[in-house]
């Protein structure tokens, strides 16, 4: 997926606050503000005889410098908080609009960016915090990263309309989750997987969404959401059956995933953990 080019810093610092809730956008804005307003105010220390020349220069770069920053800076967190407001209603909209729409070809009208909206939009109403990365550079492609329980999951977004993705992409991920040090990892396409990929994904912490997959988890968050309770994470489907070697929960009957000890007597020793946690902490011996 083609990424547009970043033109300056402000740019750059603008999308970064974009990827904020827009009230934390405004927060920062009225606090630079207040902040650089009050450098800029301050009296310079009056010149005598025996003034240090160089501080009282360094004074005057830093309270010029806070004199146009305390207008520049803020102008600019308060346009990266309009621009999270923008995405998130839009987010809010391409939801509505796929779980309105009777279509079978709703995703496949999209382009690459709503997709990755929507796909972002439907791991946070499943409980998951979701970071854009942009995908493309030194993160090997990641088009977003997901938090819950203290956990990472590295997702990689294809919307591919014709061809299906390959076991290719789902080894680069499998790649970039090891360097990474990521829990698990999510392939999410508008079409489907071919078997080469289904199987290199079994029992390797990778999950497979399609577009049918896809629609059902967005479908779910919507339906937690309006009945205001906490979204229960379900495994997202995948073009096959689901992973024969992956055993059931005996707790909540989901699906389990293989994970590594991190402490205790049990280190580096791999176990089946609920796909659920942390609402569910079963677990079973591989």
């Amino acid at each position: 997926m083609a990424r547009r080019s970043r033109a300056s810093t402000a740019e750059d610092l603008m999308d970064l606050v974009a990827l904020l809730p827009w009230w934390a956008g405004i927060s920062l804005a009225l606090l630079s503000y207040f902040i650089l307003h009050a450098v800029a105010s301050a009296p310079l220390v009056s010149s005598g005889a025996r003034q240090d020349v160089g501080q009282l220069v360094t004074s005057s770069l830093w309270r010029g410098l806070a004199n146009a920053g305390q207008f520049i800076l803020p102008f600019i967190c308060a346009m990266g908080a309009l621009a999270s407001a923008l995405h998130r209603r839009a987010r809010r909209a391409l939801v509505d609009s796929v779980t309105q729409s009777k279509a079978a070809d709703a995703l496949e009208e999209m382009t690459w960016r709503q997709f990755e909206l929507l796909v972002g939009e439907g791991f946070r109403r499943q409980g998951y915090t979701v970071s854009e990365t942009g995908g493309g550079g030194a993160d090997g492609g990641i088009d977003l990263v997901l938090g819950k329980g203290g956990e990472r999951f590295f997702v990689q977004c294809k919307q591919w309309k014709a061809l299906k993705v390959g076991v290719t992409v789902v080894r680069e991920l499998y790649g970039v989750m090891a360097a990474g040090g990521a829990t698990g990892g999510f392939v999410v396409t508008s079409g489907r997987f071919t078997q080469e990929a289904v199987a290199f994904a079994s029992g390797r912490n990778i999950q497979l969404i399609d577009g049918t997959a896809l629609l059902e988890l967005i479908r779910d968050g919507r339906t937690a959401q309006r009945s205001e309770g906490t979204p229960r994470v379900r495994p997202p489907a995948s073009d096959a059956a689901p992973l024969t070697d992956a055993p059931a929960c005996p707790l909540c009957a989901s699906s389990m995933v293989r994970r590594t000890a991190r402490r205790g007597s049990s280190v580096g020793n791999s176990f089946w953990g609920c796909s659920t946690y942390p609402s569910c902490k079963g677990t079973r011996p591989v």
